[in-house]
Parts: C-alpha cells; sequence; structure tokens
C-alpha cells in the first residue's frame, strides 16, 4: 500500500469529482487505503444525508474495493507524538487529523488530503494534494 486516503478525499471521489476519480482509478486498488477513522466520519455524514441506506450503500460500494486501515498501536503512539509535538510549538491540529497523520507516518504511506496547509505542520509526514 502506498496512499492512504483523508476523508476529504473519499467524499470528493463520492461526490464525482472527476480529477479525483481518475487520480485513484490510476492507482491498483492494493496501492490504496482508508482509516476507520475516515470511515467513521463518512458514517457520520451519511446519517445527516436526506436518504442514509442510499448514501450508506454508496460509501460502502466506494469501500470495497479498498484496504480498510484500522488504527492499530503503533499508529495511536504515532499520532500521540505528533500531538505532543505539536502542543508544544502551538500548533495542533483536529484529533481526526491527528489519528490519520500519525497511520500515515507508521504506515510510511502517502496522506492524500486537501488540508496540506494542516497537515504539512507534521514533520515527516508525505502529502500529496489530488483536489487543487
Amino acid at each position: 500500500m502506498t496512499h492512504l486516503l483523508d476523508t476529504d478525499v473519499c467524499v470528493a471521489v463520492l461526490r464525482g469529482m472527476k480529477a479525483v476519480q481518475e487520480r485513484l482509478r490510476m492507482l491498483s486498488p492494493d496501492d490504496v487505503g482508508v482509516s476507520t477513522v475516515s470511515i467513521y466520519e463518512l458514517f457520520a455524514g451519511v446519517e445527516r444525508c436526506r436518504d442514509p441506506r442510499a448514501e450508506g450503500r454508496k460509501v460502502e460500494r466506494f469501500l470495497a474495493p479498498l484496504h480498510i486501515l484500522t488504527l492499530d498501536r503503533e499508529s495511536a503512539r504515532r499520532a500521540a507524538k505528533v500531538r505532543a509535538k505539536l502542543q508544544e510549538s502551538g500548533t495542533v491540529i483536529g484529533p481526526y487529523d491527528l489519528l490519520l497523520a500519525g497511520q500515515a507516518l507508521a504506515l510510511e504511506v502517502k496522506l492524500v488530503t486537501r488540508n496540506t496547509r494542516e497537515f504539512s505542520r507534521v514533520a515527516g509526514l508525505k502529502l500529496e494534494d489530488w483536489l487543487s
């Protein structure tokens, strides 16, 4: 696996953003993962939709070919280190973003996100922006 998708990229694919869909198609499903952290965020959004059942099915179809990554001990440890360093400098990022950053660092993969401004605060984190 080489790429971890941030929630904003998943949403862009689900909303039919052609450029993002094309970038995803260029990669093998074996190279792409989605964290259970992002899956939580996606389904939290689904619950606010007019038709949660239909939107939930869309999310499930999107996720089906991808690696689903649970937050393991090493990812949690890396996220905690990132948080501590960012707190020292007064530049903390959101809790879900901390978890995704820790996971990407632990797995040594690129985090695909639109939110490069926030994630660029994390030392050593490899980023790719498919939305700009």
